[in-house]
């Protein structure tokens, strides 16, 4: 659909925008798209960190020595579990 837009054709599209909003319209309404872009890039980036310091803690907290004993527990569990059935 949009595949014959070429340079003149995007040049009369940002004139008639201009001329239907004009100069401070379109000026503050890009400053506004780029506050958006720059907190949506933020947010980003927090999420990431949030992400890379919950899994830290899980390595942390997870240590060899603890890993054979929960599944010695959880073994001991089910077999006395199956001798009630």
């Amino acid at each position: 659909m949009f595949n014959n837009i070429g340079p003149m054709g995007l040049i009369l599209i940002a004139v008639v925008v201009l001329v239907l909003f004009g100069r401070g319209k379109v000026s503050s309404l890009m400053g506004e798209v780029g506050k958006g872009i720059t907190a949506f890039k933020k947010g980003v980036n927090d999420g990431k960190a949030e992400l890379d310091a919950e899994a830290a803690d899980v390595a942390r907290d997870v240590t060899p020595a603890a890993s054979p004993a929960a599944s010695t527990a959880a073994s001991t569990t089910s077999v006395a579990d199956k001798d009630k059935v």
